[in-house]
């Protein structure tokens, strides 16, 4: 439902509360988040805590770019989750061995690998992306799981620097932060200023019509998968420098952490529409909630219920953007 105003002209102006919400909901449910927690304890507020929050989702917001793209193209992947528990057991093992520098680009790639797969079969035999990354999911998890012979694996003298990256700080601000950060900067640039976020937009809003223009849909259908891959394992190099001991248990269920995060962030699932500085929006939103549990003593299987709950709610509103404008 929308309302009308008067302009000082004398013209009528038309307020969209739907696109007002589609626009700035997340900002406010932030907003709202950020004051009730600060409500709850006065710690809220304190530099260590706002700090130890960010830390805990750089690797949830990483992924989460990953994840805006794929959306973005109409698609879905479940197997972020289990590519991260590639990338942290694959890093302590390969860092063992290699250079860091070196054992990040084998990472990387391995998680590019992992994304490849799923986006030709996506992008090139049209297999339902639910089902392809589900199986991915389960691929990588189980690879990861040989690898480590279920075992944690711990960082040799040469995951020094990894290590000391995930627990370092720049101007007080964590470096895992600071990465997020930039992959997001990155992202932005990548989606607002380039032909190539464009078309990924485009894609998702309407296939058939980019299609019919002569773009190969199938390529940058491939691509955005590739990227959520590479992330995907970067995210688990974070997550493991965080601890020093890589893990095949790393990011269970992060899937459903990273999908919550960008759909509350107010990208559609139908694709085609969601912005980067939306997706962070909903990535500190999903801090924040999973902070506001901690400060009044949610047991973590609770944690769970709730998160869920979140998404539908976040769906639910999202749908109400296109009620308001009946």
């Amino acid at each position: 439902m929308s309302s009308l105003s008067v302009s000082s002209s004398g013209r009528k102006v038309r307020f969209d509360a739907g696109d007002f919400f589609r626009r700035y909901g997340t900002a406010i449910i932030f907003l709202v988040l950020v004051i009730f927690a600060s409500s709850l304890s006065s710690s809220f507020f304190s530099e260590r805590n706002i700090m130890n929050v960010l830390r805990q989702v750089s690797g949830t917001g990483i992924m989460a770019v990953g994840m805006l793209l794929v959306i973005l193209t109409r698609g879905i992947d479940l197997s972020v989750g289990s590519i991260a528990a590639l990338g942290s057991v694959l890093s302590a093992i390969i860092l063992n061995q290699y250079s860091p520098g070196a054992s990040v680009l084998m990472v990387l790639i391995a998680g590019m690998l992992c994304g490849l797969m799923s986006g030709f079969l996506v992008a090139y035999l049209r297999l339902q992306p639910f089902v392809m990354t589900l199986a991915m999911m389960a691929v990588a998890r189980g690879l990861a799981l040989i690898i480590s012979n279920g075992q944690p694996i711990m960082m040799g003298e040469k995951g020094d620097v990894i290590t000391d990256f995930g627990t370092s700080s720049v101007l007080g601000v964590p470096l895992p932060v600071v990465l997020m950060l930039a992959i997001f900067a990155a992202a932005a640039v990548l989606l607002n200023l380039t032909r190539f976020g464009r078309l990924v937009k485009a894609i998702g809003s309407n296939e058939e019509a980019v299609h019919l223009s002569g773009i190969p849909v199938a390529r940058y259908v491939l691509a955005v998968y590739a990227i959520s891959g590479a992330l995907a394992a970067l995210a688990g190099i974070i997550i493991t420098s965080r601890s020093g001991v890589g893990s095949a248990t790393v990011g269970v269920g992060a899937e459903l952490d990273v999908i919550a995060a960008v759909v509350i962030g107010g990208a559609s699932l139908a694709g085609g529409r969601g912005g980067v500085f939306n997706t962070l929006l909903g990535v500190l939103v999903f801090g924040v909630i999973g902070n506001i549990m901690n400060l009044i003593n949610v047991p973590g299987y609770h944690q769970q219920v709730c998160m869920g709950v979140i998404i539908v709610v976040a769906m639910l509103l999202q749908k109400g953007t296109g009620w308001l404008k009946r």
